[in-house]
């Protein structure tokens, strides 16, 4: 087995392409214990996961990304948030029966592809295109072919055989320039790279995938970056939300229920507040003279 959950950047050094490789267990693995998910919604979030972890390493910035798929299918949201640390999250919603398939036209519907970059200091950034390939993977190479207008080649797998939860992807992108030749060198890489089986990518050592692929060529591999699932809410947050609410309808809430619970969507922690926490909260605010 592989060492999974880091991400290898790369350039060729005579040719002007870049190219990622991630591999996610422990991360994707944290991601589906908040629900139970059907196998379609798992292997789709997975190949979003991975997805979002090749995006988030182009970014040449600070900030958080957010990749999103919206539709009318039976998958009516899946949604991955990251940021330049390779910290992700994410989430799905569906309802009925998913259909065992891994076409998106059969899980998402009519839908569309959202990435919205937030840099940490600047003005945010989103992009939307129509749904109108197979693969996750083709969308998000005509999203790059839309907004960034870069060679972009993607490759994504998932593996849940056997109670195993594996995730991996392979990103080649052409670095600005634009010429005849370079086009040739891209074609050649892309097809070096579509060489690429599910199991090597996703069983194998990083170095060596990359060696079985690229051993003709001369290849810089950067350090890897470790890849984490972790997700950002907090009893804080929680009653930021419950001020917002107000003291009246918060008490109201706690009458009916008993205590008021508060569930995260993305880790599954509960956080509950009872008579003695809302007293506490709303007695501290700050009193204007």
């Amino acid at each position: 087995m592989t060492k999974t959950d880091q991400l290898h950047r790369y350039l060729f050094d005579n040719y002007q392409v870049r190219g990622e490789l991630v591999q996610l267990q422990q991360s994707f693995r944290h991601m589906l214990e908040a629900k139970t998910y059907p196998a379609p919604v798992q292997r789709l979030l997975g190949e979003l996961l991975t997805a979002t972890s090749l995006l988030t390493a182009t970014l040449k910035f600070e900030g958080h990304i957010t990749v999103q798929l919206q539709g009318d299918g039976p998958v009516s949201l899946a949604v991955i948030n990251g940021d330049h640390r390779q910290q992700l999250r994410g989430v799905a919603r569906w309802e009925g029966r998913v259909p065992d398939s891994d076409k998106l036209a059969d899980l998402v519907g009519k839908g569309y592809l959202a990435i919205t970059i937030t840099p940490d200091e600047g003005e945010r950034y989103q992009g939307i295109v129509e749904l109108s390939a197979d693969s996750l993977s083709k969308s998000l190479e005509n999203y790059f072919a839309q907004s960034e207008q870069l060679a972009t080649r993607i490759w994504l797998f998932t593996d849940l055989h056997a109670g195993s939860q594996l995730a991996a992807g392979l990103l080649l992108q052409a670095l600005p320039a634009g010429n005849a030749e370079q086009e040739n060198d891209f074609a050649h890489l892309e097809a070096l790279t579509h060489t690429i089986k599910a199991e090597e990518l996703l069983q194998l050592d990083a170095h060596e995938v990359l060696y079985r692929l690229y051993n003709q060529e001369a290849v810089r591999v950067f350090d890897p970056q470790p890849v984490v699932f972790k997700c950002t809410c907090s009893r804080e947050k929680c009653e930021q939300a419950l001020l917002q609410v107000g003291r009246e309808e918060a008490y109201d809430i706690l009458k009916e229920h008993g205590q008021i619970e508060m569930h995260c969507d993305y880790c599954g922690h509960q956080y509950r507040f009872d008579g003695t926490d809302l007293q506490t909260l709303f007695n501290n605010l700050p009193t204007l003279h």
